[in-house]
């Protein structure tokens, strides 16, 4: 009877196709982002979060426009390609200090942040 149950588990197994590869859920957007598909949930604020010791359901209760598994896959992504994904933050990152001083260089901004701080001034000592 054993030898009958091994070869019925045998013959499951070779009938049955595995599949190896794995498509990750992950796009790469025109601005050179790599966002949860289907989402606006960038690669690296899954992964900050992750580093910082959030599990995968918390944060999805931080992002719920992105699915379980897409913040998995995200993780998963991460742990394999450790070195990838810390030189892709490092260039978000620089490209986001690029993009913050230029837009603090702007005169009209430079005005409108000096009034929303004045505001905010105001509305602390209320």
């Amino acid at each position: 009877m054993d030898i009958l149950n091994h070869m019925e588990v045998s013959q499951v197994v070779t009938t049955m196709k595995l599949e190896v590869s794995q498509n990750m859920p992950l796009t790469l957007w025109e601005d050179g982002t790599i966002r949860i598909a289907g989402t606006r949930v960038t690669l690296d604020v899954v992964i900050n979060q992750f580093k910082l010791g959030a599990t995968a359901e918390q944060i999805y209760d931080s992002f719920p426009a992105a699915s379980l598994k897409g913040i998995y896959g995200a993780i998963y992504y991460y742990l394999e390609r450790t070195d990838a994904v810390e030189a892709y933050i490092r260039e978000q990152q620089q490209a986001a200090a690029e993009t913050r001083l230029w837009v603090e260089s702007q005169a009209g901004n430079r005005v409108l942040r000096e009034r929303l701080l004045a505001r905010r001034q105001h509305l602390a000592q209320e």
